[in-house]
């Protein structure tokens, strides 16, 4: 009988840490495997699986601009060159990661704390260097740059790796404006969550219906629904954060995120069903 108290936590997991840069593949991963016993493959084509939750956080948010892509060619432009880009180098890497995750034992934590140091070492350049240059927002930004974001987002297709954490940190030490930059991490997240819903399933069917089984139809649902009104929730936090603080405070801030729950998925990681080893 399906377990709806951990399906609702499962859903709450999803719909934190996709907006932060902890990869919410990882939680995700780390959150099934604990409550559901996953193995570690079918974990991680879960937590792909389980954008589909966050995806409605999006487009619910964003829906007014979304409905403005019929019109404002710019902002189409970016989506289409940012994912374009994220499907040429994240999949690869998701199909070699998959590969690699059924027959080896991987620590995920390892790269969360090499994104937290980069992130913490971008703040602080930024609040000290006088050579950052500014870009404000989307009207400043150039195809050079869409690629930019679009490579940092399909890096994201490793575990480990937070596809916010790495998009948002890349426009800021273009110089975009803090808020800006969640806006248009968050909007490339919606092709890219569609992407990624899709290749779980194609690439990954085997273990997505371990998953499914494991949490059944219904917690499946649970999980979805907890994960899309969450993630409204957080979005608008993060937005209204991102506009008040300065550029480099907002990269610590994620800096220090990333580096905390790295160190602990480090720490704890080799304990987890002894999937996990450095």
């Amino acid at each position: 009988m399906v377990n709806i108290y951990y399906a609702i936590l499962l859903g709450l997991v999803q719909g934190v840490s996709e907006w932060l840069p902890i990869s919410s593949k990882t939680q995700v991963l780390f959150a099934s495997t604990l409550l559901f016993s996953l193995p570690l493959s079918a974990a991680y084509a879960f937590g792909l699986f389980m954008e589909i939750g966050s995806l409605g956080s999006a487009v619910s948010y964003f829906r007014r601009d979304i409905w403005s892509l019929l019109h404002d060619r710019r902002l189409f432009s970016y989506l289409l060159v940012v994912t374009v880009i994220t499907g040429i180098v994240g999949l690869p890497l998701y199909y070699v990661t998959d590969k690699v995750l059924q027959q080896n034992q991987y620590n995920v934590g390892i790269p969360m704390i090499i994104l937290g140091i980069v992130l913490l070492g971008i703040g602080f350049y930024i609040r000290y260097s006088r050579s950052i240059v500014k870009i404000g927002g989307l009207e400043q930004m150039k195809i050079k740059n869409y690629i930019l974001v679009g490579i940092a987002q399909g890096i994201a297709a490793l575990p480990g790796v937070s596809r916010s954490g790495m998009t948002v940190s890349t426009m800021l030490l273009m110089g975009v404006k803090p808020d800006q930059a969640f806006r248009l991490s968050y909007l490339a997240y919606i092709p890219a969550s569609l992407g990624a819903f899709g290749v779980s399933i194609l690439l990954s069917r085997d273990q997505v219906n371990t998953a499914i089984s494991a949490v059944e139809p219904l917690g499946i649902v649970v999980a979805i629904i907890t994960a899309a009104l969450v993630g409204i929730m957080v979005i608008s936090y993060l937005l209204k954060f991102a506009k008040k603080s300065n550029i480099w405070i907002v990269d610590v801030v994620l800096g220090i995120i990333a580096l905390g729950v790295g160190i602990v998925a480090a720490v704890l990681g080799p304990g987890v069903s002894g999937l996990f080893t450095f």
